[in-house]
């Protein structure tokens, strides 16, 4: 399904408030939205929310045959899905160029910053390592995809552990849980990547781009940082130009927003971990009747409505009316309409006309139909003779028609007796005299 774009008025408005320093849901322009880490009932598993944008993080690990140009370290492997009950533009089993791009930015951000010690994850050398599988699936789609992404890789992988493992000659045996403490793994720093979305060629800078935003940005820059302010990737789409100030710009703005996220994330892991040794309720059962993973929690703001007539009274006030005007149609009679402002319609009339009445003209009876139209006067001979009145739409004329009946009460008229006229004749007669009062008018 295509991506539904944003319409001219919903895109000038975005672009308005922004000029006004104002954003769709009430935050400031370098304000995160607020983030959420729910851990599982096995280590590795997490969900993370950064407003109403969810991705489900899953940690796995099987022993491998290591790379030949690396048989002392271990393998990591990130694989991030989109499936369509996170947005309809979604399609399952197709590689977008979005999905493609924010696994790239995944690796480059958590496996090329040497963040896990892979070193550490071989059990013998050349022959058997441990393969690390990340597998991110994105459960709701609000914007900034690759910021959620990144916290929950590496809130997962802080929170894995792996088996416990012994080597007796050339067996290796793994141990369970219940037999073993599993180990965590080596983990140097933790890298979070922060987007910063720009508008109008570079004039306008917000941090944490809703959707809505992402569709009307017109370039994109990402930047993965740790909490030492050490630089891990950085990345820029969209095809703007940026000056060296915005960039230093954005990179201390990171740093103090890596800090606040990393601060959080150590916070959550520490309160799991408390609630673990204590034997408490931990995993997405307790969030349940919380209604943290179900449904979205809506927090209660108070909403002042003191003076909001006066204001809008003011608002209606200051603004300037309307110039246009739109003239309504005016009906004369049922059945008529008029086009444009007091001008009546008399396109085509005249030629109507004269349609109609050339119609009315060239109808010449049949003989036999004028015998029977004798007959039927006859037969009504006692009625009093009718005066018909035909008046000229051109020159008014009055034409007095009296029936034949009147004047020649007791003779039979035979059909024999009418005198054939040809068609064509009364038809250029007509035409004849109509030139000829046409003639007399101009005259």
């Amino acid at each position: 399904m295509r991506e539904i774009p944003l319409s001219n008025c919903e895109r000038q408005f975005i672009l308005q408030a922004l000029a006004e320093k104002q954003r769709l849901d009430g935050r400031q322009t370098y304000d995160y939205r607020n983030i959420k880490i729910t851990f599982g009932t096995e280590y590795g598993c997490c969900i993370v929310e950064l407003g109403k944008t969810r991705v489900l993080a899953q940690v796995s690990c099987e022993l491998v045959t290591p790379k030949l140009s690396r048989p002392t370290e271990g393998i990591i492997f990130f694989n991030l899905e989109l499936s369509p009950m996170a947005s309809p533009t979604f399609e399952p089993g197709r590689q977008s160029e979005l999905l493609v791009k924010l696994n790239r930015l995944l690796e480059r951000c958590l496996r090329n910053s040497k963040c896990i010690d892979t070193e550490s994850l071989c059990v013998v050398a050349g022959a058997k390592v441990w393969q690390i599988r990340v597998d991110l699936h994105l459960l709701n789609h609000d914007g900034n995809i690759i910021d959620v992404a990144s916290i929950a890789a590496i809130v997962a992988l802080s929170h894995f552990k792996r088996p416990d493992v012994s080597i007796q000659g050339e067996e290796v045996t793994v141990y369970s849980p219940e037999e073993r403490d599993p180990i965590p793994l080596s983990i140097h720093h933790m890298p979070i990547a922060v987007s910063f979305a720009f508008f109008q060629q570079g004039t306008y800078l917000l941090v944490d781009p809703i959707e809505h935003e992402e569709r009307v940005m017109d370039g994109l820059l990402v930047i993965a940082m740790n909490k030492h302010r050490e630089l891990c990737t950085i990345q820029s789409s969209g095809g703007i130009m940026l000056l060296k100030d915005q960039v230093l710009r954005c990179t201390k703005i990171a740093g103090v927003k890596v800090a606040e996220i990393t601060e959080l994330m150590q916070k959550a892991l520490e309160n799991d971990k408390k609630v673990r040794k204590e034997g408490g309720k931990f995993g997405f059962a307790e969030s349940i009747p919380n209604k943290r993973i179900t449904a979205f929690k809506l927090d209660e703001t108070p909403v002042d409505t003191d003076g909001v007539e006066e204001q809008v009274e003011e608002i209606v006030s200051k603004a300037e009316p309307s110039t246009l005007h739109i003239p309504k149609p005016i009906v004369r009679a049922p059945g008529t309409g008029q086009i444009g402002e007091g001008i009546q319609n008399e396109w085509m009339i005249d030629d109507l006309e004269e349609e109609e009445e050339d119609d009315e003209e060239d109808i010449v009876p049949e003989p036999g139909a004028q015998s029977l139209r004798n007959d039927n006067e006859r037969a009504n001979m006692h009625t009093d003779a009718e005066v018909i009145q035909l008046s000229d739409s051109e020159e008014e004329e009055i034409i007095i028609l009296e029936p034949e009946g009147t004047e020649k009460k007791g003779r039979k008229i035979n059909s024999e007796e009418i005198p054939q006229i040809s068609t064509r004749k009364i038809v250029q007669k007509n035409k004849n005299m109509k030139k000829q009062k046409k003639k007399g008018g101009q005259l």
